[in-house]
């Protein structure tokens, strides 16, 4: 085991415990009880992120005060550090706020800006993906993507169609919607969940931030599969998100790009 997966697992326990805890308050109350308000991007945020995060900031840097943290809502500290945390404490607040629990916790441990291990919390569900670049768990137990032969037999997962229109051709994402067997928008973090533990193939994501993107690499890769952005690159340094097997992630790429 190297040193950030020790880091990681040390925190891990704790850290679902707080997204659970105070997801499970918030959950299914009137919008009025979860103080939601709208970001500069007209994004919701409520008081569960802002909680969840502030709380997990105060676990990350009363164990390891040396370390840096990104976080989506209570910003960026020492990111020149050798080891930093990448936060996103509710991805998905818009199911979040409807009473949907496809929304996740996610966190990720970068060591010299690579993330090395990452983790998917469902806390509603109490499901726990996550994985260090070589290997995935779900819940304890080891996890594979499946592999399937084309695109006609997979399922597609798009975080929200809308944004394939607005920050890539429409054309390109309806012709290889077409082509799949279902697709389907049970996304954001837990499409990658639905990735990793075989129930879907192809996972979507038009526009991402780094907070986004980071605890999904070392699950996707450690579950077998692959993950760039749209152009075919490191995801790491990308704005977009294709994850699917090894055998199914060219053929997506190309027809995004050749539709």
């Amino acid at each position: 085991m190297n040193t950030a997966q020790k880091f990681f697992e040390e925190i891990l326990p704790e850290a679902t415990a707080i997204s659970r805890e105070v997801s499970k308050r918030f959950f299914k109350k009137p919008l009025e009880d979860i103080g939601m308000v709208s970001k500069a991007d007209a994004s919701p945020v409520t008081a569960a992120d802002l909680e969840i995060e502030a709380r997990l900031r105060d676990l990350i840097l009363k164990r390891f005060p040396d370390h840096g943290i990104i976080g989506e809502e209570h910003g960026s500290e020492n990111t020149d550090a050798e080891f930093v945390w990448v936060l996103d404490p509710i991805d998905g607040t818009k199911s979040f706020i409807t009473g949907v629990p496809l929304f996740t916790t996610l966190i990720a441990l970068q060591r010299g800006g690579q993330p090395e291990c990452g983790a998917i919390y469902q806390p509603i569900l109490d499901e726990l993906v996550w994985g260090n670049n070589r290997e995935c768990f779900f819940n304890g137990k080891p996890t594979r993507m499946r592999t399937k032969a084309g695109i006609a037999e997979a399922t597609l997962l798009i975080t929200d169609a809308r944004h394939a229109a607005e920050h890539h051709p429409q054309a390109n994402f309806n012709a290889l919607a077409r082509e799949s067997k279902f697709w389907r928008t049970w996304a954001d973090g837990y499409g990658y969940t639905l990735l990793a533990t075989g129930y879907a193939d192809i996972m979507l994501d038009p526009v991402m931030n780094p907070w986004d993107i980071m605890a999904a690499v070392p699950v996707i890769r450690g579950a077998g599969g692959t993950i760039t952005d749209f152009a075919g690159n490191d995801p790491v340094s990308g704005k977009s998100i294709i994850a699917a097997c090894p055998g199914l992630h060219p053929l997506v790429l190309k027809k995004l790009s050749d539709a």
